[in-house]
């Protein structure tokens, strides 16, 4: 059913926030043609909080030490916020070349474990897909 999640950050400059994450973060990465990166994550977390608007979504990345992580990028030249105590973790921001901004903390309350894709689901997940791909195929030779 769900195989992960891909997240998108939108921004003014791309190129300067792709090579952020590449050089700064240093995510793994696949090129999937004329420099346009897609970042390979750690496991992730889903929450839902209530809201007066719909559609409104927000993506921090998680980290074990907060004070490793503000060090870190100290030594690379990057500000962070300073460090917040939250009654659910510990908090920091970072701008982003393009000047967006992203958010990082070190959870306090529980974590989930990270959902492990068997070879069984694997294979049940790419034959869905052959399936649909097949349907477009012959649908598009209709045409």
């Amino acid at each position: 059913m769900i195989t992960g999640a891909h997240s998108i950050i939108y921004s003014t400059n791309p190129e300067a926030d792709r090579f952020f994450f590449r050089d700064v973060l240093k995510l793994p990465h696949v090129d999937v043609g004329e420099g346009w990166l897609i970042f390979g994550l750690p496991p992730a977390e889903l929450a839902v909080h209530p809201s007066e608007r719909n559609d409104v979504q927000e993506l921090y990345l998680l980290c074990d030490d907060i004070e490793m992580f503000v060090e870190q990028m100290r030594v690379q030249g990057i500000n962070t916020s300073p460090v917040q105590e939250r009654n659910w973790g510990r908090i920091t921001e970072l701008t982003l070349p393009s000047g967006s901004k992203l958010q990082i903390y070190e959870p306090h309350h529980a974590r989930p474990k990270p959902t492990v894709l068997t070879s069984s689901k694997r294979k049940e997940a790419k034959g869905t897909r052959r399936k649909a791909g097949r349907t477009r195929s012959r649908t598009s030779k209709r045409r």
